[in-house]
Parts: structure tokens; sequence; C-alpha cells
């Protein structure tokens, strides 16, 4: 297996900054897309367990928006060429907080997708 194919790499990397985008203008349709629409797929969020991409769906169309941020690191890292994972450090508007987001990528015969993802924020000790 080999370990960091560029050429998988630049793909995930890719797709990984069309969902920033698409998160950050509140693109449903363009998130939608990039989550692997069956029950396996799973998100927990900062306050939800979601199970399946229905739950996600509803999640999303009923937040209005995700807070806006700003990226600091990321890692991508690939695993062969149909497996993937995303790790993103970022910072909320107006705070110092910083916040965690894993993603694991896997290529479907319709592209790259998030089968699974977390989202965390550090406690706040100021």
């Amino acid at each position: 297996m080999k370990i960091n194919d560029p050429t998988v790499i630049a793909e995930v990397t890719a797709a990984f900054e069309s969902y920033e985008k698409a998160l950050m203008g509140d693109d449903l349709d363009a998130m939608a897309n990039l989550f692997r629409h069956a029950p396996e797929t799973v998100r927990y969020g900062v306050g939800e367990c979601l199970y399946g991409y229905e739950e996600i769906a509803a999640f999303r169309k009923g937040r209005g928006g995700s807070p806006q941020r700003k990226l600091g690191k990321v890692a991508i890292s690939a695993y062969g060429d149909s497996m993937a994972t995303a790790n993103a450090e970022f910072f909320r508007e107006n705070t110092t907080v910083r916040g965690r987001q894993s993603q694991t990528w896997v290529k479907f015969e319709d592209g790259w997708k998030v089968v699974s993802a977390h989202v965390s924020l550090e406690k706040d000790v100021s």
C-alpha cells in the first residue's frame, strides 16, 4: 500500500477545500454531495451525534448555517488510493478557542466522500 501518494493527496485536498467552502457558504447541496448518502455515515458534532446521512442532512437544514471560522493547521494523509483522513484545527470568529475537525474520506465510483466526521472545541480556559 502506498502512503501519501501525491495524486491522492491532491484529490482529497481539493475535496476538503470544496467542503470548507460549502460549509462557510452554507451550500447544503455541495455539502450533501461530499458526504456519503448511507446509514453508515456518522458525524459527531460539538453538541450532537448523528447516525446516517439522513440525520446529518436534517441537522444541517435545521441549523441555519455553520459558525464562521478560519482554518489553522490541516493534515491530510492517504492510505492507498481510496482512503484518506483530513484533520484540521479551526478558530471561530470572535474567539480564541481552538476547534478540531476529523474526517475519513473514501473514494467511491462517484468520487471522494466523507464517511465519518468529528468536530469538537477545546475547553475555554480564559
